[in-house]
């Protein structure tokens, strides 16, 4: 209901509108009783005519209301959709990277999609309409106490079963619909991942496996569909039983009362429609009951979302012109998970406009090292300094904003050359972005693709070269201009003459400025200022490329390993 408030106004419209459609639908039985026992029985035309003209007045009335309480309750449904959706977005993309490493992407897709899909179905067919039913319902047992109290207690007597079986419907089918939301994610979660991964199973020819275990999902997905069916076909013919019920009580006790002038015929008549308006809002609190259970169970998962906490703490208030660069670990210790240390006791300094190089074997803990440079993840123990202030002091957004880094596995999304260089920013225009192409050495490839800068990538990148992606992160580093640059393992995946055109730009990047570069090809990093060795997350030792052949330590191996056969 917090997102309702913004559009409270139309909310208690939408809910005075419930109120008169409950209070208009009595008005009905009532003048078609009287119609009966006062004009027809009387044989007065007229006034038959009267009340009939009255009575489509009544309906055309009732129509008016029912068409804006179902446009304006599911007018309100959207945009507390919109303003749920957007603010769920919002939290998910100021998580830090460790949640999205223990949750699936599928399941935060089903979050903000399907399951927020349900929460609108509240609005537009849950709440609002089972209050009016409610309210009807009120309204209609009311109407029958007051035309004829005594037939209305015979009518109600199947009501109590009515209410028992509505309970248990409802707590089956909230049961029923939480494991269909499981199995839901659960499918998304599956087809997201093997889509994606779908080089990965043709090239081991696991087609068959794994539309075998797509079966097995998709199974449990029914067989939880079938619940709720099964509750339903119990349900309604449930219903339908004690409507009957309750009019084979009307006839026989009615049709003797008004043998004997205690119930006129009008009011029979009257109260055929009330059982009708009675039961149908009953039968129909189940679908509304299973809208609003759709609703919670969605809501609920969405909220759990809205409420974790796993948000990188920003305290900072520093915000400078610009960055000098100049970077130092001081006994940092970095745990991924509980005290399972990735790195131990790093300590190093990298002075302003220093190219520094981190090398070791995998899971050494380089990568490790610019994740909290950038505060992607969070250190437990030491200290990190950029130009002799703690990282943790400096505005999260600035702080982002002054470093560039450059992965191996480039992303690009499904949009033009430009906007993925840009990013969105229309303070870097068009000239920028050629100036920065041309620095990097791109814009002679960019220039002869189809559409030039405005070429749609696709999916990935799919339509690029992995040399020709990389290519284009090296322009988006490059437009940005930051004050430092983080270079991962940039040429790691292309062949020998794109690794040139790649490293031109990398001389270009780094020129005058603190850089960061990470890589396994050494070839790549023999300029650099100075080169850091790191094992199992400790430092080893550092120097320059000939320094560090000199000591014949583990930089040494792994030049040998790498240049002797």
């Amino acid at each position: 209901m917090t997102f309702v408030q913004p559009y409270r106004g139309v909310f208690y419209f939408t809910f005075a509108l419930t109120v008169v459609s409950a209070l208009i639908g009595v008005i009905r039985p009532i003048l078609v009783g009287k119609a009966i026992d006062v004009y027809i029985l009387e044989d007065d035309s007229l006034g038959l005519l009267i009340i009939t003209l009255i009575v489509v007045g009544v309906l055309l009335l009732e129509a008016v209301v029912q068409f804006y309480q179902t446009y304006f309750s599911n007018w309100l449904g959207q945009n507390v959709t919109i303003d749920l959706r957007s603010n769920l977005f919002r939290h998910i993309t100021a998580f830090k990277l460790r949640y999205f490493d223990k949750t699936p992407i599928g399941q935060l897709v089903t979050r903000v999609v399907s399951d927020i899909e349900t929460v609108a179905d509240i609005f537009s067919q849950g709440i609002l309409v089972i209050m009016g039913d409610l309210l009807k319902l009120v309204v209609v047992v009311v109407a029958m106490f007051v035309v004829n109290w005594k037939l209305t207690l015979f009518v109600l007597i199947p009501i109590p079963l009515l209410l028992v079986a509505t309970n248990i419907f409802k707590n089956a089918i909230k049961k029923a619909f939480q494991q269909v939301r499981t199995q839901v994610a659960v499918l998304n979660t599956f087809v997201q991942e093997h889509i994606t991964g779908m080089n990965i199973v043709q090239i081991f020819n696991r087609e068959e496996e794994e539309a075998r275990k797509f079966r097995e999902i998709n199974q449990k997905h029914r067989q939880a569909h079938i619940r709720s069916v099964w509750a339903y076909s119990i349900f309604f013919p449930v219903v339908e039983i004690l409507s009957a019920i309750s009019l084979a009580v009307l006839v026989w006790w009615g049709t003797k009362e008004s043998l004997i002038g205690e119930v006129t015929v009008g009011e029979l008549v009257a109260f055929i429609l009330f059982i009708y308006m009675l039961f149908r809002p009953i039968r129909q609190l189940a679908d509304r009951f299973n809208v609003l259970q759709m609703g919670m169970v969605g809501s609920q998962r969405v909220f759990a979302v809205l409420d974790t906490d796993e948000r990188i703490v920003n305290n900072g208030t520093i915000v400078k012109d610009s960055l000098k660069g100049n970077i130092s670990f001081q006994n940092v210790w970095f745990a991924y998970k509980d005290d399972d240390f990735v790195l131990r006791d790093v300590s190093f300094e990298v002075k302003q406009g220093e190219v520094v190089a981190f090398v070791g074997a995998t899971g050494a803990g380089k990568s490790s090292v610019i994740n909290l440079l950038s505060r992607f993840y969070e250190f437990q123990k030491g200290e990190i300094l950029i130009d002799d202030t703690p990282i943790r002091n400096y505005d999260l957004n600035y702080l982002r904003g002054e470093i560039a880094v450059v992965l191996q596995d480039v992303f690009l999304f499904s949009d033009t050359i430009h906007n993925n260089i840009t990013l969105g920013d229309e303070r870097i225009t068009r000239e920028k972005v050629i100036e920065a192409a041309q620095v990097v050495g791109a814009h002679g490839f960019i220039s002869r693709l189809p559409e030039g800068y405005d070429f749609d990538v696709k999916e990935r990148g799919g339509m690029l070269s992995t040399g020709q992606r990389q290519l284009i992160s090296f322009i988006r580093a490059y437009v940005y201009n930051p004050g430092i640059l983080v270079l991962d393992e940039a040429t790691s995946s292309v062949d020998t003459e794109t690794e040139m055109l790649i490293q031109e730009a990398i001389d270009q990047l780094t020129k005058g400025r603190t850089s960061i570069v990470i890589a396994h090809r050494l070839s790549t990093i023999q300029k650099a200022d100075r080169i850091i060795v790191m094992d199992k997350g400790r430092v080893l030792e550092s120097g320059s490329h000939d320094e560090l052949l000199e000591k014949g330590g583990a930089y040494r191996k792994l030049f040998d390993m790498q240049f002797k056969r």
